[in-house]
């Protein structure tokens, strides 16, 4: 009896200290922060501290267990491809995210103060899910005031003063989004000439094309949630629909696929749409 009973205070404890998993593993990457006029396929070259910040952090992704991206090998692998088509560092930033193929991606951002009074250094990090660029979580970590030269030192000590929390708040945010689905914004309007409009009648029913779309929608998003921001003659917006992370088969799920199930839809009631996708927003149209 007494070993069960401590088995059960052990198990208790476990879940306490290491928090709950999201049943989807998302993927992770760090990812150094740039001023302006840095460049973020240079940065890390000439920036040991950077370096030792984006380790520190991957590291502490790794060892709680969750599956990282390496911002280096991919980087490198966009330069031996030429991925890169401009020196747009949104564009390269956003180049190097999409190919990486993670859900979330962590910048990471060192701040070093020394003067007569010692050394310090401030890491701050802030997460965001790939799909929205909704942020997950930020938290700024201090190593506090020492006198020290070992910037790197001070460096990882302020990531491990802030990993923990850190990890458990962007991990509770995307537990949200993996229950409640991911917001995606839809915009359905015609082409011009079209001959059809929100009040044509389909299908055998009868129905207006707007509560075609209603009814659809309805049974096509995470639990029924979605919102319709206005209806026109020639627009209907659904500013937030809930869409799932993973499809029935357990693969990663997109606005992309989403758009391509509207698309087909669309097509079986006898439309001709044409589609378009701008991160979480997708906009049809109906020729």
């Amino acid at each position: 009896m007494k070993n069960i009973i401590i088995a059960l205070i052990l198990s208790i404890v476990s879940v306490f200290s290491f928090g709950q998993t999201p049943t989807i593993q998302p993927k992770i990457m760090v990812v150094p922060f740039t001023k302006d006029g840095e460049d973020i396929r240079t940065v890390l070259d000439n920036d040991v501290n950077r370096r030792i910040a984006i380790t520190k952090v991957k590291e502490g992704f790794d060892n709680k267990g969750y599956t990282t991206v390496d911002f280096v090998g991919k980087l490198k692998a966009a330069r031996d491809n030429q991925i890169f088509t401009s020196d747009n560092q949104t564009d390269i930033k956003t180049k190097i995210i999409e190919m990486s193929g993670c859900d979330i991606y962590v910048i990471v951002e060192v701040d070093s103060k020394q003067d007569a009074s010692g050394s310090s250094v401030n890491v701050i990090l802030s997460s965001y899910e790939v799909s929205t660029g909704n942020s997950l979580s930020n938290k700024i970590g201090s190593s506090g005031k020492f006198y020290t030269d070992d910037i790197g030192k001070l460096t990882s000590k302020a990531v491990e003063k802030c990993i923990d929390d850190f990890t458990q708040t962007m991990m509770t945010k995307f537990m949200e989004i993996e229950q409640k689905g991911n917001s995606v914004l839809i915009d359905i309007s015609f082409a011009e000439g079209s001959t059809y409009n929100m009040t044509t009648e389909l299908g055998k029913d009868k129905l207006a094309l707007s509560d075609i779309l209603e009814n659809w929608f309805s049974k096509n998003s995470v639990n029924g949630n979605y919102h319709i921001q206005g209806t026109t003659n020639l627009k209907m917006i659904f500013d937030d629909v809930k869409i799932p992370l993973q499809d029935v088969n357990g693969n990663k799920y997109s606005s992309n696929k989403y758009a391509l199930e509207i698309y087909n839809f669309l097509k079986s009631i006898g439309l001709s749409p044409s589609k378009q996708i701008k991160g979480n927003s997708i906009f049809i149209t109906i020729n």
